[in-house]
């Protein structure tokens, strides 16, 4: 069973490296290793001083490398549909090249590029997998795709394959505009089971970790915050979090002292706000790092010779519990205040909604001929109260 560990968090925070360091860690303990960017500004092989390419390439022993590259991702995970959108938007009118350029959907490249972690799961070509995720904004969009994605493909793809057979005949008689035929509508199937997978894959807390990464700033503080909020929310294990960039105590002057007080207070605040995840701590390095020699350094650093493979800490985001004849539904939602959620109950799925975050959670067959009584919050906890059967 292949490890999954996720690196996000806002633009600048060092991402990259802590990655790097990770992966080059887990090597030299013997673990077959790959470090992956989802990143399109890529900057992983300038970390690692090595040419990285759209496939792995090898680093040193134990570890190796990719950057994934849109156009070639889409190519060898959904390229007949591509092929598809291409000759349907030509049809329209377009030119050729640009027809081929405009097929790249919103939300492909995020798609195409963690549908790697899937296939390596699938394959077990490695014994971990560390993935420099995109900024946090473009990683939560990456992360609820699966979910999102999930319920257009059970709604339509159905619908689509029984209207197909049909349609098809009338439309050829009056128009030449290429419609999806078997193997498309196969492909699009092919791709949700992909997705469903790839959502069961990063649920799973004994295969998956995230590691959110902060700076003792206020702004990168609160982004971490609100991106823990919604990993909790669709149900992503995050079991640490790194806070790097710390100004060392030997740093001497009236100017660093300023820093460093100011740091000292941001510090207790990132540990009593994400209490119980650990905190991992990186001081700010007097040169980059960049090389596998100082990156083992950066290594050290946050895991101080200690398995980085290991599970930090275990938690369950949602709970249903029975008691006194009522059911409740318990969701980790830290960071959120009361006014900030809204609920609604519609059929077999519990709709909760944090900002424009939306999750729809299936409930299961316990629950479906109850509505919903109450919902509070208490510790940080949203709890929802489902009246007893009638």
């Amino acid at each position: 069973m292949s490890r999954i560990l996720l690196f996000t968090g806002k633009g600048g925070t060092g991402k990259t490296t802590v990655s790097a360091a990770t992966a080059v860690c887990a090597a030299n303990l013997g673990y077959k290793t790959l470090a992956i960017s989802t990143d399109s500004a890529h900057s992983l092989g300038d970390s690692l001083e090595r040419e990285l390419g759209p496939e792995p390439v090898l680093v040193s022993k134990n570890l190796w490398a990719q950057e994934s590259n849109i156009l070639y991702n889409i190519e060898k995970h959904w390229g007949t549909i591509k092929k598809w959108l291409a000759a349907l938007m030509a049809w329209r009118g377009l030119d050729e090249i640009v027809a081929e350029e405009v097929a790249v959907l919103p939300g492909m490249e995020e798609v195409a590029n963690l549908l790697w972690v899937y296939y390596y799961e699938q394959e077990q070509n490695y014994d971990v997998v560390v993935v420099d995720c995109a900024p946090t904004a473009e990683s939560l969009r990456l992360l609820t795709l699966p979910e999102v994605a999930g319920w257009w493909f059970k709604k339509l793809l159905p619908v689509g394959r029984k209207l197909m057979p049909i349609a098809t005949p009338i439309v050829n008689r009056v128009t030449d505009m290429p419609l999806p035929d078997k193997e498309i509508l196969d492909s699009v199937e092919e791709l949700f089971n992909r997705l469903e997978g790839l959502r069961v894959l990063l649920s799973d807390p004994k295969k998956t970790s995230i590691r959110l990464l902060v700076n003792p700033e206020k702004m990168v503080i609160k982004e971490a915050q609100r991106t823990y909020a919604y990993l909790n929310l669709y149900g992503y294990p995050t079991d640490a979090v790194v806070c790097n960039r710390i100004i060392p105590a030997r740093a001497d002057g009236a100017y660093f002292e300023k820093w460093k007080k100011a740091q000292a207070g941001y510090l207790r605040d990132i540990e009593e706000r994400f209490s119980p995840l650990p905190v991992m701590r990186v001081p700010l390095l007097d040169t980059e790092a960049v090389g596998l020699k100082r990156l083992a350094e950066v290594g050290e650093y946050l895991y101080g010779g200690s398995d980085p493979t290991q599970v930090f800490f275990e938690g369950q985001p949602i709970n249903i519990e029975h008691n006194d004849g009522l059911y409740t539904l318990t969701m980790k939602l830290p960071f959120v205040a009361k006014g900030d959620v809204s609920l609604l109950q519609s059929g077999d799925e519990l709709i909760i909604t944090i900002g424009n975050q939306r999750r729809s959670i299936i409930l299961p067959q316990v629950l479906l001929e109850r509505q919903v009584k109450e919902a509070k919050f208490e510790s940080g906890e949203l709890k929802v109260i489902f009246e007893e059967d009638q």
